[in-house]
């Protein structure tokens, strides 16, 4: 049908409102005789949070995009752009989402956005599956020698060759093997995998059933954690729509291959994306790692050799097999092919899920889909990348490419893919607390240096932004951080540190701050913060007043501000609304 209307109903769409859109404009086009030409597209979200976002699509005006739209406005949408023809100007997208979108190359997200992903017809009108049907005329290693050529990585974090980890793998000689698809996602702000699962399921799919023909194995796992109900739904009716249309199940599309995937549901456990951990759950047991080798490939699920890759991986398969080693090897580096998918937040303009070539700086993310920073009267001051177990750069490491050596140099990891901007209203010695604290939390507690190590480590930095730092602490930091990485038993515990060694060695300055000034520079320490008005500062505007939840600012216009400290609760409201650092 010519006329469309795509409604993006991911979680985000949802929560702000989608489903009602929907239903406003099923109702309009009802009430206007309109039903029988329109096709209304329920899609996955297309990465700019935004929502509502929706896009009416006719060949007389091509593709007119709107944002944040919200259910009361669907009748003036219907009378004036069904009807009419004429765009809502007031409700259109504007140079910020050009900009988004514009330096970015979606391979991965190509389809999120575009497709109704509980409609198999709509992959299959992209290409969907005609990867599978073309390597089923390939030998398995032919198969492995195109993803090894593409030089595609895992996109999880560690970075191995994805070809050479399938290949290993096929030389073990096994009755049974194995593939699953890490869909755990456990960062704090990451939500890449669960927008590919939401917005299209099939190209997981696929690259999961190629990875089985090429190692040799017939079942699959997909193991997502319970707090995405709606990937798992999608994923449940994607299964069940693969499997009625012969590219899922015994004799898959004609030939002798056959290929099962199971869905399993975490239960939350940061550790479990740790793949022997997640192997242990999915056997029943408690998620907890196991020392490696043997690997996975070689002794996994079941005691079965097993590839593991995450969802973004996997979602790049069918795009390498169907356009080719020489096309996807083109774009990023030598050394880190394709594309990276992040979820960009933190104190930038634009915020969501950003895909660009391996190989762009950090500045050009920032400045370009980003938008730059929040506030404009707010420097940068760093970036947070690789999740929890990543690290803190500084401005003067911006112009560092990001691929997987380049960032690992700088002491930070790619990790997932999270990827948090800061200003100087953040604190580094907070944020390094911040995450320090997630990590003891989620610490399955198996080994001495995680378990015992990093809880030392968040007690000194708990006394740091209380301001009862002492000089050798940070000694005590460094040497602990340092031990933990070189003797952790898993991937988490190597890792965990890096907040705190990368912020230590970057921003050294504000930890002297904290200790020897006994002040934090960007007021968000309590204790170290006086809640004083600096009357040289104050441009006597109220802002701090009317922020104030318990009236502890005395202020009269032309008059500059007063806190009165007896009935101050120090929740640091008056700083969040002071533009002008008039409160220390």
């Amino acid at each position: 049908m010519e006329n469309r209307i795509l409604i993006c109903m991911g979680t985000s769409g949802i929560a702000a409102g989608a489903e009602k859109v929907e239903a406003n404009f099923r109702n309009e086009l009802a009430r206007h005789k309109l039903t029988d030409k329109w096709e209304i597209v329920k899609t996955g979200d297309r990465g700019l949070f935004r929502d509502v976002l929706v896009d009416i699509i006719t060949p007389e005006l091509g593709r007119v995009i709107y944002e944040y739209v919200t259910p009361e406005d669907i009748s003036e949408l219907a009378e004036k752009h069904l009807q009419a023809g004429e765009p809502v100007k007031r409700l259109q997208a504007g140079d910020d989402y050009k900009q988004f979108f514009a330096d970015q190359v979606r391979i991965v997200l190509s389809n999120c956005g575009e497709i109704d992903p509980d409609k198999i017809s709509d992959y299959l009108d992209q290409g969907g599956y005609d990867a599978l049907k073309k390597i089923l005329q390939m030998t398995p290693q032919q198969v492995i020698e195109e993803i090894k050529s593409s030089g595609l990585r895992g996109r999880g974090g560690g970075g191995f060759p994805t070809g050479l980890k399938w290949e290993f793998c096929k030389k073990e000689a096994s009755d049974e093997k194995y593939i699953i698809c890490n869909a755990d996602e456990g960062d704090p702000g990451a939500f890449m995998d669960r927008s590919i699962l939401e917005g299209d399921p099939h190209s997981v799919i696929e690259g999961m059933i190629i990875a089985g023909f090429a190692i040799g194995a017939n079942a699959g796992y997909i193991y997502c954690r319970a707090e995405y109900p709606l990937a798992i739904k999608r994923l449940e009716g994607a299964i069940s729509q693969a499997g009625e249309k012969g590219f899922l199940g015994q004799g898959i599309l004609g030939s002798e291959f056959s290929f099962e995937i199971t869905i399993k549901q975490g239960a939350g456990a940061f550790v479990c994306g740790e793949e022997t951990a997640l192997i242990a759950s999915i056997e029943g047991r408690r998620g907890m790692p196991k020392p490696r080798p043997p690997y996975p490939a070689q002794k996994g699920l079941w005691d079965k050799p097993t590839v593991i890759n995450n969802v973004e991986t996997f979602a790049n398969v069918r795009h390498i097999i169907t356009r080719g080693v020489k096309w996807y090897s083109s774009i990023g580096t030598e050394k880190s092919t394709g594309t990276k998918v992040f979820a960009l937040a933190g104190k930038v303009k634009n915020t969501g899920l950003v895909e660009i070539p391996m190989g762009t700086t950090i500045r050009r993310l920032i400045y370009g889909p980003g938008g730059g920073m929040l506030n404009k009267k707010k420097a940068f001051k760093g970036i947070q990348i690789g999740g929890p177990s990543g690290g803190c750069l500084p401005e003067d490491l911006m112009d560092t490419p990001i691929d997987f050596e380049s960032i690992t140099k700088t002491g930070a990891i790619m990790g997932s893919g999270g990827f948090v901007v800061m200003d100087e209203s953040t604190c580094m010695v907070d944020i390094a607390r911040f995450f320090l604290a997630f990590t003891v939390a989620e610490s399955c507690g198996k080994c001495v240096p995680c378990r015992v190590g990093l809880k030392r480590m968040l007690e000194v930095l708990e006394q740091i932004t209380e301001g009862k730092g002492k000089q050798e602490h940070l000694e005590f930091l460094q040497k602990m951080g340092e031990s933990i990485k070189d003797t952790a038993l898993c991937g988490l515990g190597n890792t965990a540190p890096n907040p705190a060694l990368t912020t230590l060695k970057y921003f050294s300055d504000e930890y002297e701050a904290h200790i020897e000034g006994k002040r934090c520079p960007a007021h968000v320490c309590v204790e170290l913060v006086k809640f004083e008005v600096i009357e040289e500062k104050c441009v006597k505007c109220g802002a701090c007043y009317k922020a104030c939840p318990v009236d502890a600012v005395v202020w009269e216009k032309k008059q500059y501000a007063k806190i009165d400290k007896e009935k101050c609760i120090k929740c640091k409201a008056c700083i969040a609304a002071c533009n002008f650092d008039a409160i220390q």
